[in-house]
């Protein structure tokens, strides 16, 4: 279970998204004598204003009709409406329940390869640099690969972040090739005898065919030597991009064979919905949520408890 002050940080970070769904439902369904086809349309606009999405705002609605089209719109009616659309959300997000590498367990590899994929901007390095401090925190001997050797600055980012977090880097010269640092990354980790080896890539725009080729070339490379690597792939997406994230995903599970997202800037955003979005379309675990800059405030992803937070009244 989450602590109570990250329970705290998820509230706060889905405050416009709850104004917009809960304010949005309470004012619908108390102007209607009932609650009938016309209040579910409405509530099904707003859970596509929250960014739910098409599909999964429709089989929302669809429950919600078969159970609740007769009721009066009292007091109880709300209540219900609540707690079926509490199940319904929950529902969605049980396929995305698979819990994270944790940092204190005994690892069957050695070193456990973390492949991190994402376009510019989404906070991909800072995600790096927080995952290899909670594992160095939990005993691990952790290396981060600069792989993304067309930055300068996104190197010196990671080197700031494995300094802080008391992690080994590889990294080389600029415009080097990002496969054969990858490469390299895993022969020192093992080496080294190095416990998880976080791997920075490249993000510039997911619509362009050559970084997604360049990702396929890094992923080929982290396995070579008859390497079982990467152990995990985690996609970062920003929550503030509403289905632009979605879309982001569909390209890069296409290309790397994403096994887990990560979902950061989850501090204010009016698009929270769009975890339901990537649940149901995708069915791609959710591992972490960032819900602030604090080297702590990336947290596993509680389902029940993000549902929790979004419908709090």
């Amino acid at each position: 279970m989450m602590a109570v002050s990250f329970l705290e940080k998820v509230r706060k970070g889905l405050a416009r998204t709850r104004s917009t769904l809960v304010d949005g439902i309470m004012a619908t369904v108390s102007g209607s004598a009932t609650i009938d086809d016309t209040t579910l349309d409405d509530l099904e606009a707003l859970l596509i204003q929250a960014d739910v999405g098409v599909t999964t705002a429709s089989r929302i609605i669809d429950s919600l009709r078969e159970r609740l089209a007769t009721k009066e719109a009292g007091a109880d009616a709300m209540t219900e409406l609540f707690d079926v659309l509490e199940a319904e959300l929950q529902a969605v997000l049980v396929q995305t329940e698979a819990p994270p590498l944790d940092p204190s367990a005994k690892l069957e590899v050695q070193p456990f390869v973390i492949l991190v994929v994402g376009v510019n901007g989404v906070g991909k390095t800072t995600t790096i640099g927080k995952l290899a401090h909670q594992y160095s925190q939990a005993g691990h001997r952790v290396m981060v690969a600069a792989c993304d050797t067309f930055r300068a600055a996104a190197v010196d980012q990671l080197e700031v972040w494995a300094n802080r977090a008391g992690a080994d880097i590889v990294r080389s010269q600029s415009g080097a090739d990002p496969a054969a640092v990858a490469f390299d990354a895993v022969a020192a980790a093992k080496a080294r005898q190095i416990d998880i080896l976080l791997v920075d890539t490249a993000g510039r725009l997911h619509t362009k065919v050559n970084l997604m080729e360049e990702l396929k070339k890094v992923r080929r490379s982290l396995g070579k030597d008859g390497g079982t690597a990467p152990h995990e792939t985690l996609l970062v997406l920003d929550a503030t991009t509403g289905q632009n994230a979605l879309n982001q995903a569909r390209q890069f599970h296409e290309a790397t064979q994403v096994s887990g997202l990560v979902l950061t800037k989850l501090d204010g955003s009016a698009k929270g919905g769009i975890v339901f979005a990537l649940g149901r379309e995708l069915e791609i675990p959710i591992r972490f949520i960032g819900v602030g800059e604090g080297i702590d405030d990336l947290q596993p992803f509680d389902g029940q408890a993000f549902v929790q937070a979004l419908l709090d009244r």
